[in-house]
């Protein structure tokens, strides 16, 4: 839908979303591609993703899902955003452990992993208090604006 890929870019080209967030748009016709590939995602079962809203479903707030869907070894990754106007509410208290209980409960998951970037103070906290287990660090394992970052990863278990 139109108003989906709105959303989408809206989150995903705001400053204070993308500064720990891996993916980030700087156009609609690029949202829509990564739309598009999120769609595949999904037809190929290796990933789901759910536009988070008000119940009457007339404010989005923002999106979660599953990623990197491995049947053979009952896991997936975990991925949540929200809007800033969003931020400290309790909806990502709220959503993210429907979406766990999907993963374990419809898809038949034993693991769910998040990945937070070392310095994302704020969402390894939520981890935490939503009894994400953490696992340890990965340090300077990836390239982010020229620069190396670390990864904490977190885990909660069925």
């Amino acid at each position: 839908m139109d108003t989906d890929i709105e959303n989408v870019f809206k989150g995903l080209s705001h400053p204070k979303i993308i500064k720990h967030y891996g993916i980030s748009f700087d156009s609609l016709e690029a949202t829509k591609e990564q739309m598009a590939w999120f769609a595949d995602l999904e037809k190929a079962g290796t990933g789901m993703w759910f536009a988070v809203c008000s119940l009457d479903n007339k404010t989005f707030y923002g999106a979660g899902g599953l990623n990197s869907l491995s049947k053979e070894h009952k896991k997936a990754e975990i991925g949540f955003w929200l809007l800033p106007e969003f931020w400290g509410q309790g909806i990502m208290k709220e959503a993210m452990p429907l979406i766990c209980d999907y993963g374990f409960h419809k898809l038949g998951l034993h693991r769910i992993e998040g990945f937070v970037e070392a310095e994302n103070t704020n969402c390894k906290k939520a981890m935490a208090k939503l009894d994400f287990r953490h696992d340890g660090t990965m340090k300077d394992c990836e390239i982010k604006n020229g620069k190396f970052i670390s990864l904490d990863i977190y885990a909660k278990l069925k």
